[in-house]
């Protein structure tokens, strides 16, 4: 979550008026994430998140994303629910944006990752697979390896300006993964972005998922991976194989993971360590003026790559294949 627009205090008390949620007490912008304008916004009637979509979220994408919390969240999982207006339409616009009011979730976000943070966040995961199973929509992942290319052209041109040498272990990498990445693994709805801010925790409770604005259809390990590498690694960039077994353990009790599933984890943890380390060169190079929220260290996937390129088997992550 971030705020790139800001909003008047007369445009916001005139688009709460469209709904049935009283009067505005507060805004506030939430300076955290790198993709939408967010706010808490209290009203008479409670608090919730008002979010602005910028340009990197198509407009087209967003009744995927709105019907996909509704459609998970009818089936037991906690995650925000878009408000409706009296007009019966949830998404809206302010400020030029497209906008919605979402429900807010109660609860904290681990700042320090425990065993069994990654114990809860497994079956979770797992859950939501399971939940979305029946979703009757679909998005491409505009950020799987297809996309990879682009950014590594938008990125390579500056990249040593970063790391010297950064262009060109990046354009090996991303031509390894493309002659190996696999193609016949079980695909469902994902999340994609499942990173410790963006998951809940009332007390020792996961209580609930937010930011499903890079959901999409995609590979169910692929998903998995992104949460090795986004909750298993110490600040000192340490993987904790305790972390990691908890976390995968978690989602095969509730989500069996196929022996090609479990095979490919390494080299799916490799390629989303390439997205991510991509995505955040490109916003550290393109960094927007006046932003509320500094770009996050693409290097920090660059260590992580590193450390899977060694990795040998599913074994590295504490299970048995």
């Amino acid at each position: 979550m971030a705020v790139y627009t800001e909003v008047t205090d007369e445009d916001v008390a005139a688009f709460v008026a469209e709904y049935d949620l009283g009067s505005v007490r507060s805004l506030k912008g939430i300076a955290e994430g790198v993709e939408n304008s967010n706010y808490l916004l209290v009203t008479t009637a409670g608090p919730h998140i008002l979010t602005l979509y910028e340009k990197r979220v198509a407009e087209a994408d967003l009744p995927f994303f709105l019907g996909l919390m509704e459609h998970l969240a009818a089936r037991g999982i906690e995650c925000p629910q878009p408000v409706a207006a009296r007009d019966g339409q949830a998404l809206r616009r302010l400020a030029g944006r497209p906008a919605v009011i979402v429900t807010f979730l109660d609860g904290l976000w681990p700042k320090r990752i425990q065993p069994w943070h990654c114990q809860a966040l497994g079956g979770a995961l797992a859950r939501m697979h399971e939940a979305g199973a029946d979703f009757a929509m679909t998005r491409p992942n505009n950020l799987s390896i297809e996309g990879w290319r682009r950014l590594v052209a938008d990125c390579t041109g500056r990249a040593d300006t970063v790391q010297p040498g950064l262009a060109e272990g990046i354009t090996r990498e991303l031509a390894f993964l493309e002659s190996r990445w696999p193609t016949d693994l079980p695909t469902g709805l994902i999340h994609a972005d499942l990173f410790p801010d963006n998951v809940f925790f009332r007390g020792d409770r996961l209580s609930g998922l937010i930011d499903f604005y890079f959901a999409c259809t995609d590979m169910l390990a692929y998903d998995l991976s992104i949460c090795l590498n986004a909750w298993c690694f110490e600040p000192d960039g340490a993987f904790n194989v305790t972390k990691a077994r908890a976390l995968l353990a978690s989602y095969r009790a509730e989500r069996a993971l196929s022996p090609a599933e479990l095979a490919a984890l390494p080299l799916l943890a490799r390629g989303n360590a390439l997205r991510f380390l991509l995505t955040r060169l490109y916003d550290w190079l393109n960094h927007p003026p006046g932003a509320f929220v500094r770009p996050k260290d693409p290097l920090e996937y660059w260590r992580k790559l590193r450390f899977h390129q060694h990795v040998a088997g599913v074994a590295a992550y504490g299970i048995d294949p």
